[in-house]
């Protein structure tokens, strides 16, 4: 095997600022992009055919511009064919990898060839070569003691090569571009400082390299760098959670990148969405409280789209139902002093108060619903609003608008069982509509002018689907109960007509269970009859 002499740098004279490589201003090599390094391949066939004349030892290097403060550094030269000025490096190439290593598949047959050359060959004692991706091949002239004294790879790779080997190939590089770059990294004090001005994706594949190369500094560096710079979007978040995670499985210690996405209590925080849901209940402020309801919201619906656990959707439901049962309470109360003979000559600054109280707490329970029944966690929301009969009773001695908030939460009920969004018992159906529905009707004309989000046929189809569920006797009853308010109040009741169709048909068209009946019993008869 050919050997290459080169003047050998002694321990401790290479410096920072004596390194020959190019370095920019914030402290990296000059690595071409990956455009330059596409476009280096795209030149090199042609560039590789046998030239006619022999090439000489003076071939021109073109000019790279180098900061003022690092001028005493050797320039990065740029070389097509390493045959012209280094052919015992290529002998060295050629030997080792016919006598170590098989023929690789496909990418052996196109011809490696130096396209980008990195350091001053007569100040190191070191060559590595880099064989990327479509035969692209990369030189590095660079210094024993700092790759041995920064990797675990490199002293490795150079310990099984002693005595004296002076080129080192490194094949199948994936990231050719990141590899030069992190290598040049060792030569630098201060990694943090370095990576700054880099983003996110491009920490991360240093970081990668960096982990295959044993670079301990370079590795924290990365992690520090990732704990400290914001990261954008969720994609670019998952891509560092993974990177991480990955380590984390090697012992590295990546806890404080992970803080910002895990927490050290083993448990669902319910006592923080707890916390959450009270302020935004008692949130004074209309604009806020609207724009944080539809938040929690959002994020509520995606704990429940996402959790797999059924202890952590019950711990969330029971912190909603606690809500709930507040509100109820303070709305009753609230209701009581409304309803007190004397409050209408209270003077204006005792009654708006409470009149806001009470449009706020029934507000915030048709928000706790419309959660519950995203949630499909409804069903006991039924049973508690049906018992408020009290309630409902204090309800005629209030002025309609200050009350009919509260038939917004009974209209979203009947909507929800109307869709199947919560299925309450036969027995809390019923109760539902005994309590509510004529409240609700007496509210109706109110709520079709005065609630912009009130959609009449949707409450109407609602109402009517309930109806339905219900026995056909507990049908007839109530839907002639409503045929005496439609008669009189027209517009101004909910128009339930369809459901009153389907009850008069089952009652009068199709009696299923007479004519099932009939056939059973008068089945036999005929068989008999038609026998004779």
């Amino acid at each position: 095997m050919a050997e290459i002499r080169l003047p050998r740098v002694e321990q401790g004279q290479t410096k920072i600022k004596n390194v020959p490589i190019v370095v920019t201003p914030e402290g990296f090599w000059c690595c071409p992009s990956p455009v330059v390094f596409q476009k280096t391949l795209k030149n090199q066939a042609p560039l590789n055919k046998p030239k006619s004349s022999p090439p000489t030892q003076n071939t021109s290097v073109p000019k790279r511009q180098i900061p003022l403060n690092e001028k005493r550094a050797g320039p990065a030269s740029s070389r097509i064919d390493d045959q012209r000025t280094h052919g015992s490096d290529a002998h060295v190439l050629n030997t080792s990898s016919t006598n170590e290593k098989a023929p690789r598949p496909k990418i052996e047959h196109v011809p490696r060839k130096v396209t980008i050359e990195f350091g001053e060959p007569g100040t190191s004692d070191l060559r590595i070569i880099l064989l990327g991706k479509q035969g692209l091949a990369v030189k590095l002239s660079v210094h024993r003691n700092i790759l041995v004294e920064h990797s675990s790879f490199f002293a490795g790779r150079i310990s099984e090569q002693q005595p004296v080997f002076p080129c080192l190939e490194i094949d199948d590089c994936e990231d050719v571009e990141i590899y030069v770059e992190t290598i040049g990294l060792m030569y630098c004090k201060e990694l943090k400082q370095r990576l700054i001005k880099q983003s996110v994706p491009r920490v991360l594949r240093i970081l990668k390299v960096g982990e295959q190369l044993g670079f301990t500094m370079c590795i924290q560096s990365c992690l520090e760098y990732l704990e400290a710079v914001p990261w954008v979007g969720e994609e670019e978040e998952e891509r560092v959670v993974s990177s991480v995670l990955h380590l984390e499985d090697e012992g590295i210690g990546v806890q404080p990148v992970l803080k910002r996405v895990t927490s050290s209590i083993s448990k669902p925080p319910m006592d923080t969405i707890s916390h959450i849901l009270e302020l935004v209940l008692k949130s004074k402020d209309e604009k806020g409280r609207r724009e944080m309801k539809s938040i929690v919201l959002k994020l509520l619906r995606e704990i429940n789209a996402f959790s797999t656990s059924a202890d952590s959707s019950n711990l969330c439901n029971e912190t909603l139902y606690t809500s709930c049962r507040q509100s109820l309470d303070s709305l009753l109360s609230l209701f009581r002093q409304a309803a007190e003979h004397d409050f209408p000559d209270k003077p204006v600054d005792h009654r708006e108060p409470v009149l806001k109280l009470m449009a706020l707490e029934a507000d915030n329970l048709l928000w706790l619903l419309n959660i519950l029944a995203d949630g499909q966690a409804a069903d006991e929301f039924a049973i508690l609003w049906c018992r408020q009969q009290e309630l409902a009773s204090l309800h005629t001695k209030l002025p309609i608008n200050s009350r009919h908030h509260v038939s917004t939460i009974t209209a979203r009920l009947f909507v929800g069982i109307g869709r199947g969004e919560l299925l309450p018992c036969k027995d809390t159906r019923l109760l539902l509509l005994k309590t509510w529905l004529e409240p609700l009707i007496n509210d109706y004309g109110w709520l079709q002018h005065g609630c912009r989000s009130f959609d009449k046929k949707v409450v109407e189809e609602g109402i009517g689907r309930t109806i339905l569920t219900l026995p056909l006797e507990d049908q007839k009853r109530i839907l002639l109960s409503w045929l005496r308010f439609f008669l009189k109040a027209g517009d101004n009741c909910p128009n339930l007509q369809h459901a009153f169709e389907v009850w008069w048909r089952r009652t009068f068209i199709r009696p299923y269970v007479e004519s099932v009946t009939c056939q059973q019993s008068c089945g036999p008869t005929m068989s008999k009859a038609e026998g004779q």
